[in-house]
């Protein structure tokens, strides 16, 4: 296995995760918030949503990366 096949298949799996990682987080809107009154001053990330946040984040920046890599990679 290459370096390419691999930044590729790096590519292709850190997308898949990613995409359903953020179609996993709660977007907290209530009823009240589509009139601007959502009644939440400020919340905080805690447990499974605050390791589902930092999961995602990591995701994104390992495709982020591994693209990255790929443009500087001669083909």
């Amino acid at each position: 296995m290459t370096l390419g096949s691999f930044l590729e298949t790096l590519v292709f799996i850190s997308a898949i995760l990613s995409v359903v990682l953020i179609l996993l987080q709660q977007r907290g809107a209530s009823l009240g918030a589509g009139s601007g009154s959502s009644g939440e001053l400020y919340t905080t990330r805690r447990g499974l949503e605050k390791s589902l946040f930092v999961t995602t984040i990591f995701f994104v920046v390992v495709f982020i990366l591994s693209i990255l890599g790929l443009l500087i990679l001669p083909v």
